[in-house]
């Protein structure tokens, strides 16, 4: 402590103390919404070693409640008289490289953020639980920061699961007034909305729990007893997602991990997986960074204040980004744990970084990769052509491509005069516009068609080529590659063995 400070008495200072209710009530204006409250409760029970959490809404109109339930260790009476106090902890102070908080505040403020009476039952091994609770009215009427031993009746009733326990904590919300308030129990549409809500719920905690889902130790959440799945922004277990080499970058207070990575082009993807891999925001505005801290994601899907703006044609980088606890001031990160600011010493990497990722991204996007295998790849591969001329893109379907050049010959001169009318009315501008406006709306090569339908025109190129004299083998290797039968591996496949069957 400085020596000015130990020669200051006392007595020459007034002691400044908030007032109870309007200090309480200020504590609910932190920022957050229901899902990122509720995941700021599943913090502090990961750090407690949970393995499952349970989170259950109950529908009663203005009496609605959230309760949130775990396996962990639990805690002491005294501990719990502790976490309930608001800024419990010296953010300042060093804390455990697991520890997911930072502030002293997650429970309190993410809880009043949403409902006005907070219960905690809390039990350790072979001891009796411990209950504590906030009630805002409560607090308000007495004027003093006097908490509660007691749930009441009704949160009796919803603490029950915790009674089946050995250990663990539960967090009870009453009196939601920021979701429910004034809401009847009858009627139909809120109730709609009510369950609505859930939905979203599901979908933030699978993003932001998802690696603690994922890992050995896997983390269950299960919401009104069903369990959710995590959602993997990178699409690791994609064949056609490339990992970029990944970086370690050290400074003073800790080191941060990246790891770019490209998604698959929407041609490599199944319908339901490109829906899936859209994310909460959709494939535009989930590109960008994902920052973690502990392996908890904060951010999903930034450029973070780097010069970049999300573009279309980007949409596909997505970058991992790992940084510990120990370097919270630095990134500035806030108690509702959903921003981050990267210090002014890692934004030249991270740009160099976001830049190599978005060309490689926009490579993919726009067929890069493709239009490199073009000019490597044999004429039968590709039914469209990008052409240049007078500085000029124009798009050509291609005259060797094994059905086209079947039915040039067949129907010479008629034919080629229908594909240059289909040539030279490419709706450009119009694509242009849909892909500005709604840019995961385009449907995917025989989207909605039957295996029948594919297998049909996969015949047919057989057949073309075989009357071109190519050999069938040869002929089966090239549908393989071929553009768009190389979504379909399961359909070539089952089309080989129809050829072997009818061959015997």
């Amino acid at each position: 402590m400085p020596k000015n400070f130990e020669s200051i008495n006392e007595k020459q200072c007034d002691l400044a103390e908030p007032l109870a209710a309007p200090m309480i009530e200020s504590l609910r204006a932190f920022g957050y919404d229901l899902p990122s409250a509720i995941a700021d409760l599943i913090d502090n029970s990961i750090f407690a070693g949970a393995s499952t959490v349970w989170v259950d809404f109950f529908w009663a109109g203005e009496f609605s409640t959230i309760c949130v339930t775990d396996n962990g260790t639990g805690m002491t009476e005294a501990t719990l008289v502790d976490a309930m106090r608001p800024g419990s902890r010296n953010p300042l102070e060093s804390r455990d490289p697991k520890d997911l908080g930072r502030y002293g505040l997650g429970l309190k403020t993410a809880s009043f953020s949403q409902c006005r009476r907070l219960t905690v039952r809390t039990k350790v091994r072979s001891c009796q639980p411990a209950t504590r609770c906030w009630d805002l009215a409560f607090v308000a009427f007495k004027k003093k920061w006097l908490l509660m031993r007691e749930a009441g009746d009704e949160a009796e009733r919803q603490l029950k699961r915790l009674s089946s326990l050995p250990q663990g904590t539960a967090v009870l919300w009453e009196n939601m007034d920021r979701i429910v308030r004034g809401q009847s129990a009858d009627n139909a549409a809120q109730k709609h909305l009510f369950h609505a809500r859930i939905n979203g719920v599901e979908r933030h905690l699978a993003m932001v729990f998802h690696r603690f889902m994922e890992g050995k130790r896997r983390l269950k959440i299960l919401v009104n007893d069903n369990a959710i799945d995590p959602w993997d922004p990178f699409l690791k277990n994609e064949r056609a997602t490339q990992q970029i080499a990944d970086e370690k970058i050290a400074q003073l207070h800790g080191r941060i991990n990246i790891v770019p990575f490209v998604l698959p082009h929407i041609s490599k993807l199944t319908a339901r997986k490109h829906t899936e891999a859209a994310g909460i925001k959709g494939w535009n505005h989930q590109q960008g960074f994902y920052v973690y801290r502990n392996e908890r994601l904060l951010v999903a899907g930034d450029w973070l204040g780097l010069p970049f703006t999300k573009e279309e044609h980007f949409k596909l980088a997505r970058i991992q980004l790992d940084i510990p606890n120990s370097m919270d001031q630095e990134w500035e990160i806030d108690v509702t744990k959903s921003k981050a600011r990267p210090p002014d010493g890692f934004r030249d990497d991270l740009k160099r970084i976001a830049e190599a990722t978005r060309a490689r991204a926009s490579e993919v996007y726009r067929h890069r990769g493709k239009v490199s295998a073009r000019h490597s790849s044999q004429d039968f591969v590709f039914v469209w052509q990008q052409k240049i001329r007078s500085g000029k893109y124009q798009y050509r379907i291609n005259r060797e491509h094994p059905l086209v050049k079947h039915a040039l010959a067949v129907h010479g001169t008629d034919v080629d005069r229908l594909l240059r009318l289909i040539e030279e009315t490419v709706p450009i501008p119009l694509l242009a516009i849909t892909s500005s406006e709604h840019p995961d709306q385009h449907a995917t090569p025989f989207e909605g068609s039957s295996s029948a339908e594919v297998l049909d025109t996969m015949k047919a190129v057989f057949g073309a080529m075989r009357k071109s004299s190519v050999p069938a083998v040869q002929a089966l290797e090239r549908i393989a590659v071929m553009e768009p039968f190389d979504r379909f591996p399961e359909l070539v496949e089952s089309f080989k063995e129809t050829l072997k069957k009818e061959a015997k």
